[in-house]
C-alpha cells in the first residue's frame, strides 16, 4: 500500500493524515471545503512542530512528510489511485453509508475500505457497497499522533486477508492494532461510555460535584483524566451519539443516556468545541475551571 486517501479532515481525519505521510505514504486529504483542508494542514504543521521542538523527528522530516500530503475538495479525484481508504467523517450513519456507496463506485476494485467510526455497525457500512470482504473498521484513538491504540474491527464478510493488511499496516505506522468483532460500541466504546454515562447520572443524582467524581476516578482508580471533562474531550454530542447506538443496538436500559446529558447536547453545550460543557474552556487556558452551571450557590 503506497495511497492513502483520507475522508474527512476535522480532529481525526487530520490526525489520521499524519501519521500516515509521517510514515512516508501517499495521503489524500479530502474534504467539503477548501477553509476546512487548510485549516487541517496547519493543524498538521502545529502538532509537527511539537514533535520538532521534543526531538521525536527533524525539521526536515517535517517538511518532507508535510509535501506528502494532497488536498481536494472532489471526492472522485481525491480516492482515483487510492489503495487504502481511511472515512473519518461525521459519526452519522445516513452519511457513512452514502460515503460508502460512493466509494465503491470511485475507487480502484482491489481498494480498501476502512471506516474510523467509534461505534458504527461495519458490517451495515459494507452492506452498502459490492466488495464487503474489503470493508474493515480502523477506529483509531484521540489524539491520533499520540494515542497508540487501533482498534481494528471485522465485519461480519470482512475477509481474514483484509483483516492482516490492516493489522500488518497498523503496525507500521507505529500503532499496536487489536483485533475485535463487529457489536455495538465494539470494544473501547461500550466499555467506555457506560462509565461516562453512570459518571453523568452521579452528577445528575446530586451524589458528587463535576470536580469530585473526576478525582474519585483520577485519584482512585489511576485515570490520566476524569470521566467528565473526558466526555468535554471527545464531545457530549458524539457521547450521546455513541450511547444512542448501545441502547439501541442491545435494547438493555443500561445504555440509556442520562437526561442532564440529552439535555447539554440538545442546548449547545457539547464539551470543549463549543467552550462548555462540565467544564468552561477559555482560548489560550489550560485551567480546569468548572462550569458555573455545576457550582453549587
Amino acid at each position: 500500500m503506497k495511497n492513502i486517501t483520507v475522508i474527512g479532515s476535522g480532529t481525526m481525519g487530520n490526525g489520521i493524515a499524519h501519521v500516515f505521510a509521517q510514515r512516508g505514504y501517499e495521503v489524500s486529504l479530502v474534504d467539503l471545503k477548501e477553509d476546512y483542508l487548510q485549516k487541517a494542514l496547519v493543524t498538521i504543521s502545529k502538532n509537527m512542530d511539537r514533535q520538532v521542538s521534543k526531538g521525536l523527528i527533524s525539521e526536515i522530516e517535517k517538511e518532507a512528510s508535510l509535501s506528502r500530503i494532497k488536498t481536494f475538495t472532489d471526492l472522485n479525484a481525491g480516492v482515483q489511485s487510492a489503495d487504502l481508504v481511511v472515512e473519518a467523517a461525521t459519526e452519522n450513519m445516513a452519511i457513512k453509508l452514502d460515503l460508502f456507496r460512493q466509494l465503491d463506485e470511485l475507487t480502484p476494485s482491489s481498494a480498501i475500505l476502512a471506516t474510523n467510526t467509534s461505534s458504527i455497525s461495519i458490517t451495515k457500512i459494507a452492506a452498502a457497497t459490492n466488495r464487503p470482504g474489503q470493508v474493515i473498521g480502523m477506529h483509531f484513538m484521540n489524539p491520533v499522533p499520540v494515542m497508540k491504540l487501533v482498534e481494528v474491527i471485522r465485519g461480519y464478510a470482512t475477509s481474514d486477508e483484509v483483516t492482516k493488511t490492516i493489522m500488518d499496516l497498523s503496525k507500521d505506522l507505529g500503532k499496536v492494532p487489536v483485533e475485535v468483532n463487529d457489536y455495538p460500541g465494539f470494544v473501547a466504546n461500550r466499555i467506555l461510555m457506560p462509565m461516562i454515562n453512570e459518571a453523568i447520572y452521579s452528577l445528575y443524582e446530586g451524589v458528587a460535584g463535576v470536580e469530585e467524581i473526576d478525582t474519585v476516578m483520577k485519584l482512585g482508580m489511576a485515570h490520566p483524566m476524569g470521566p467528565l471533562q473526558l466526555a468535554d474531550f471527545i464531545g457530549l454530542d458524539v457521547c450521546l451519539s455513541i450511547l444512542r447506538v448501545l441502547h439501541d443496538g442491545f435494547g438493555n436500559p443500561k445504555y440509556a443516556p442520562c437526561p442532564l446529558l440529552i439535555n447539554m447536547v440538545e442546548a449547545g453545550f457539547k464539551g470543549v468545541k463549543t467552550g462548555e460543557g462540565f467544564y468552561k474552556y477559555t482560548p489560550g487556558s489550560k485551567d480546569l475551571v468548572v462550569s458555573p452551571r455545576f457550582v453549587k450557590k
